[in-house]
């Protein structure tokens, strides 16, 4: 034990020292000391502890710091705050030490960072946790990104956790926390944590992806050599200093294309791509990364669909870069990225980068952009009466959405979330100016509230005194801004008719003898039906409750107790209690209820996961099930370990759907038919097929005693003929858990 210890504390100095030699370009007189000092309270107060996988905790902060150095290029505060990360969650350190020992900012960052542990929404801890960690980070951005690198390390290690952590985990990195690395730049990360998620939410269809990958490794390094020879021959020429490097596709981004396009993976197009990084002065990165594009169109023909220029326009996240894809050799398409060492820079590390390139006046844009962003972030937080839940939809859908560019009648560019429409864009501008807006027009031309803003636009908003927010309106603004104003006026709005209400109601209970009191109007709130107090205020202020036919001595004094339905969750109760507890599809002997969700239709061989839902029933999803990561992502408490019998259910076969499409012929729906009733002997619930200039689509509802079965059916199909791609489909439905 002694030798065991010895050489766990030589390996703890051992990654101390690196952790110093990585952070050095950013250290300055005095850090060493100073991150010394947090080293030395972090390896104390973790001294007893150990992670799942039985190293030293210490191994973990050290880690996250060493990430926040090298891959994000944080300096000496970050560095402390990511060695202290933990220690106020899980020990005696207190913030108050902290702040004595280290500062003020130090103290805040890492308060921002520990676990809340107070009081949460019960529905969802993870959303409210969330929300409050994202009030923090509003302050000081430096939460989030030490939060990802944490985020990061623990995806890395989390082949120690159980089953069940690993999902929730996996789950709610990639719902919320990759898409935060890719709203602040962080591509890097942002990919690594996309495809770890994929590892152990999908492990068969990862590594099947990963396998293909690198069986073509040497393959793609081939085709790209041979196609870069032109390209560099030409680059020498013109005399610039450049780089040029393959791009690996992710594993995750191919996963994304061959499910969003339905492709196979030898069909996603692009999985040849090429960066190249320019050693350019500041004020000619422009130029020089239009000459080369120049050069490499005349040398390949380029798909003009496929031009993104973000060095005109760089994107909110501060990401600058002029991508092409272009046809090369034997037909194949390669994606080209042309940019500077500032730009690949800022793009692989985001707004932290910034920092080491203050002279170039684009930082000063891209900054604004942050601080723009952080400003949106307050000014949604605080509406407090928002939902959690929400919140983080919103949330999370302005983090990942496409930009779309527009311009006011002065010419002052806005960069919005694609689908936005005039009514976001006029709360853009003010919220004052989104409250009172009456219309808009587009290039010159009338266009409603709703019209959806397109690239290039310009837009003039149209403005009326008299006009104020309606419920309508949230039917299609999509920016988390527009949304939360107009339910704050709609509020603001009730909230005025409640208070002319509840003055009527309470003059009425005390005319006839009843006090205005909690009691009492939890009375009237379960008779009328409503969802609050503010609610039966609202309605009797606007006159739907006629306060005169309200007969109070009916109501107050002998009201029976009314059942609100899903209010008692006696099996929710006894299986959180059981949190080991795990469902076994098809044991005769299980004692849970459950059902098998219609979204993905699990069957036998499907790897699952069982999730609690306010009934109490367990429903049993796919872990692939884009529904089941959402809620893991939310609910992760409510989640069960679930696998089927490791004996297959002989009596019971399971309703799978499944597409098939190819080139149309004479006899091809009786082809089908004959493999799927005669050969395989599968009951057909329903066909479909429908053709169009010579191709065709068709999708069957069959029932199968599991996975092989279902496997087995989709090859026979395939083998029909060489065009034809069968492929098993879910529904696209959300589901109410």
């Amino acid at each position: 034990m002694k030798n065991e210890n010895l050489s766990e504390n030589k390996e703890i100095v051992n990654k101390y020292r690196q952790l110093l030699r990585v952070s050095k370009w950013s250290r300055e007189k005095g850090d060493v000391r100073v991150i010394r000092k947090a080293f030395e309270m972090a390896v104390e107060s973790h001294s007893q502890m150990r992670r799942k996988s039985g190293e030293p905790y210490i191994y973990h902060p050290i880690a996250v710091a060493r990430i926040a150095a090298e891959e994000i290029g944080l300096g000496t505060t970050s560095i402390v705050c990511a060695l202290l990360h933990d220690v106020v969650e899980d020990t005696d350190v207190t913030l108050d030490e902290i702040r004595s020992e280290f500062g003020e900012k130090e103290a805040n960052i890492i308060d921002g960072l520990t676990k809340i542990s107070g009081v949460y929404d019960t529905n969802s801890p993870q959303a409210e946790n969330f929300r409050k960690m994202l009030l923090t980070m509003a302050n000081d951005v430096r939460v989030i990104l030490i939060k990802l690198c944490d985020r990061l390390h623990n995806m890395r290690t989390l082949e120690h956790m159980s089953d069940k952590g690993q999902l929730k985990i996996a789950s709610e990195t990639n719902f919320i926390y990759a898409p935060l690395a890719h709203r602040l730049g962080l591509y890097a990360i942002k990919t690594e944590l996309e495809d770890l998620s994929l590892k152990y939410t999908q492990p068969a269809l990862y590594q099947d992806l990963k396998h293909q990958l690198n069986a073509t490794k040497e393959q793609r390094n081939r085709y790209i050599r041979s196609f870069i020879k032109p390209i560099k021959i030409e680059l020498e020429e013109l005399g610039v200093n450049y780089e040029i490097k393959g791009r690996p596709k992710s594993i995750y981004s191919i996963y994304s294309k061959m499910i969003s396009k339905k492709l196979e993976f030898e069909d996603v197009y692009d999985l040849f791509a090429i960066r190249i990084i320019l050693d350019s002065e500041p004020e000619d990165e422009k130029m020089d990364c239009w000459n080369v594009y120049s050069i490499i169109t005349s040398i390949f023909k380029p798909n003009p669909e496929r031009l993104r220029d973000w060095i005109s326009i760089p994107k909110s996240n501060g990401y600058e870069s002029l991508h092409t894809t272009v046809m090369g050799p034997r037909g194949q398409w390669v994606e080209i990225q042309i940019r500077s060492k500032r730009m690949d820079a800022i793009a692989e590390k985001g707004y932290a980068a910034h920092w080491k390139y203050k002279q170039h006046e684009n930082t000063k844009e891209s900054s604004n952009s942050l601080d723009n962003w952080l400003r949106q972030i307050r000014e949604i937080i605080e509406n407090q009466e928002s939902n959690a839940l929400d919140f983080l939809d919103e949330f999370k859908m302005n983090l990942y959405a496409k930009e779309v560019f527009a311009f006011t009648p002065k010419g002052l560019l806005k960069k919005l979330p694609k689908g936005s429409t005039t009514l976001d864009f006029a709360f853009d501008i003010h919220t004052e100016v989104g409250a009172k807006c009456l219309g808009a027009k587009v290039n010159g031309k009338l266009v409603p509230l709703s019209y959806e803003i397109q690239n290039g636009d310009q837009v003039e908003i149209l403005t009326s005194a008299k006009q104020k927010p309606n419920k309508d309106w949230l039917s299609f603004v999509k920016t988390s801004k527009a949304k939360n104003k107009i339910k704050q006026s709609l509020k603001d709005e009730k909230r005025a008719v409640a208070s002319i209400g509840k003055e009527s109601l309470a003059r009425k209970m005390k005319n006839s003898g009843f006090d205005y009191s909690t009691q009492n109007l939890n009375k009237l709130v379960r008779f009328f039906d409503v969802e609050d107090e503010l609610e039966l205020n609202f309605k009797i202020g606007s006159g739907i409750l006629d306060k005169e036919k309200i007969k109070l001595n009916e109501i107050l004094i002998e009201t029976k107790s009314v059942h609100k339905p899903g209010t008692a969750r006696p099996v929710l109760k006894n299986i959180k209690t059981n949190p080991s507890k795990e469902l076994i599809i098809g044991d005769a002997s299980i004692n849970f209820d459950y059902v098998l969700a219609a979204c993905c239709n699990p069957i036998p061989g499907d790897q699952v996961v069982g999730f609690i839902t306010v009934g109490g029933e367990v429903k049993i999803h796919q872990t692939n099930c884009k529904n089941a990561q959402n809620l893991m992502s939310k609910y992760g408490y409510r989640i069960i370990k679930a696998r089927w019998a490791d004996q297959a259910i002989s009596s019971e076969y399971f309703e799978a759907t499944i597409e098939i499409a190819g080139i149309d012929s004479l006899g091809l729906v009786s082809k089908v038919t004959d493999i799927i009733s005669k050969q395989l002997k599968v009951n057909m619930k329903s066909i479909s097929f429908e053709s169009l200039d010579g191709t065709f689509v068709g999708k069957l509802r069959v029932n199968v005693s599991d996975k092989f079965h279902l496997e087995q059916l989709m090859n026979e199909l395939s083998g029909i003929d060489q065009y034809i791609k069968v492929n098993r489909v879910t529904l696209e439905q959300d589901t109410n858990e």
